[in-house]
């Protein structure tokens, strides 16, 4: 278990469900990843970058509901800034994306 942190501490952090609109190679990556445009409803279109290559293929990626930290400060990954952090279930290397079990609107809150 990592660090423990308030409950205070974990309403800071912003969970929506966004739906992936396109999936890119990332080349450039040091670990092999996807470039991601994701559409938050009322909060746009962000980007960022998934190391999810090993599981899922771009054309399954499409129009897939997923969840996403949208309140980090922007990261820098090689030319491409990540604008959210994806969330997945580590499983060895591979990462399972997490994902509402009916579809909900874009930019809905978890909680």
């Amino acid at each position: 278990m990592s660090q423990t942190i308030t409950f205070d501490g974990f309403t800071k952090i912003d969970l929506r469900v966004g739906t992936i609109i396109e999936v890119l190679d990332f080349p450039e990556a040091r670990n092999p990843a996807y470039k991601l445009m994701i559409d938050f409803g009322d909060l746009g279109v962000k980007k960022s970058s998934a190391q999810i290559t090993t599981l899922y293929k771009k054309e399954d990626l499409l129009n897939k509901q997923i969840v996403c930290v949208v309140n980090f400060k922007p990261k820098q990954i090689g030319k491409f800034m990540s604008e959210c952090l994806v969330l997945g279930a580590v499983n060895g290397k591979d990462v399972i994306l997490l994902n509402p079990e009916n579809r909900v609107k874009n930019g809905s809150t978890v909680s």
